[in-house]
């Protein structure tokens, strides 16, 4: 556990990008004790167009001794992240069609009268809002991704190009009212200052409003092994005891849990204002009393967690080193996010040739950090690696599906997690 000296000491600024923080962002304890420590890495999702210097920054896990929270200390500056983010929910056919059905659950959840007002923080190209709008409602976005909000408004779905604070809630509220329904997905895990952003969500909904908001869940992330999705972005790893607790210090209450398969475990969550219409329903006890159960709280689950990924670690690594000792050739499949945090973690910034990725937008880039040129799938038949590194493992089977001819010509697939398997 870091000494509370040491953390006031990395209260002080580290650069002009990033700065540690010494305090939870749920319950302001400072009891903080460092749990997983990952390879440090660029900002994840920088692919970029033209070769140039890319700081990393650290991706250590801490838990907070006093509330359960677990969280990334160290800040990016969030324009850096999000100002040139290039991310469409679109690009994802698993994505809209999982945000259709959310559509579907939540107005099934929350009845709503036609033409109400539905607001999502952190909205990107208005996907989900498509859906609400195709069913007669009122809706607007928030998202600082100016040309992603830009072109969403382009598209029919208002988007305000902004962080969202207190501060631009009060100005909504001025100009747009209450909301019936107030959406956030994922981003309820971006945000350094959550109490702001709580405040912001409590000041726009209406009395008998409802806060929607998916993150990824914590147990889920340790039960499967999943860590690539620990990256700067998501500085907050959530679970339903800190979350019951910090809502009500906030106003509100936590309604209703829905554990969801999206990002490896995720879970969505239903508040409302303290004392609202909607009843409590008892998955929310049953979840606390099984996280309290597991430790889900304590450091000592972390040990073997850590422990698990570092065995996971070192086989990869020795099964590289005897492909690349035998002269076989190594290209990686999917330029994502969360394929940085593996490229850097795995070490194999100096072994994949290029990565393949079906978005054309990230064609023809180069990745974080490293840049490992992102090419199109034509790659694999003029070029004809020995080996493909699945990244993207979680669409392994669909990637395999879709390239039978690579097989067949001789080729090699590895899907690293949740266990390493060669194909």
């Amino acid at each position: 556990m870091l000494q509370k000296s040491q953390l006031s000491t990395a209260k002080i600024t580290i650069g002009k990008d990033f700065f540690r923080r010494t305090t939870c962002r749920l319950c302001e304890g400072s009891d903080l004790a460092l749990v997983l420590q990952l390879t440090p890495t660029p900002p994840v999702d920088a692919y970029i167009s033209t070769k140039r210097h890319q700081d990393a920054y650290p991706l250590d896990l801490f838990l907070c001794c006093d509330c359960g929270h677990v969280q990334l200390l160290d800040v990016v500056n969030p324009k850096l992240l999000f100002g040139e983010y290039i991310y469409e929910t679109s690009s994802s056919p698993g994505l809209v069609e999982h945000f259709r059905k959310y559509s579907e659950e939540v107005l099934k959840f929350v009845k709503l009268q036609a033409h109400s007002r539905i607001i999502e923080i952190g909205s990107n190209d208005g996907t989900l809002l498509r859906f609400f709008k195709d069913r007669g409602m009122q809706v607007l976005g928030i998202d600082p991704a100016r040309e992603i909000a830009e072109r969403a408004t382009q598209a029919g779905l208002p988007t305000i190009p902004a962080f969202f604070t207190s501060d631009v809630a009060h100005k909504i509220k001025r100009e747009h009212g209450t909301a019936a329904i107030i959406c956030a997905n994922n981003v309820f895990a971006h945000a350094d200052d959550l109490g702001d952003m709580a405040e912001g969500v409590r000041e726009l909904l209406a009395p008998d409003g409802v806060f929607v908001f998916e993150v990824s869940y914590l147990l889920d992330m340790i039960e499967n092994i999943v860590f690539d999705f620990i990256y700067h972005e998501h500085l907050c790893h959530h679970s339903v005891k800190p979350l019951q607790k910090f809502l009500r210090k906030r106003g509100m209450e936590l309604i209703d849990v829905v554990r969801i398969p999206t990002k490896g475990g995720s879970i969505r969550v239903f508040a409302q204002l303290m004392g609202g219409p909607h009843p409590i329903s008892p998955i929310v006890g049953k979840l606390i009393e099984h996280e309290t159960q597991i430790g889900l709280d304590r450091k000592e689950i972390f040990k073997s967690y850590s422990k698990k990924i570092e065995e996971i670690k070192n086989k990869i690594i020795a099964l590289i080193e005897k492909l690349t000792s035998q002269g076989k050739k190594i290209s990686g499949y999917g330029a994502s996010a969360t394929g940085t945090v593996l490229i850097y973690h795995f070490k194999l910034g100096d072994i994949l040739n290029f990565i393949i990725d079906d978005n054309p937008f990230r064609q023809n880039r180069f990745s974080p950090g490293h840049h490992i040129p992102v090419l199109s799938s034509k790659a694999i038949y003029d070029q004809k690696p020995d080996y493909i590194f699945i990244l993207a493992w979680r669409f392994a089977d669909m990637i395999i599906e879709n390239h039978k001819a690579y097989l067949d010509q001789g080729g090699h697939f590895i899907i690293p997690l949740p266990e390493i398997r060669e194909v």
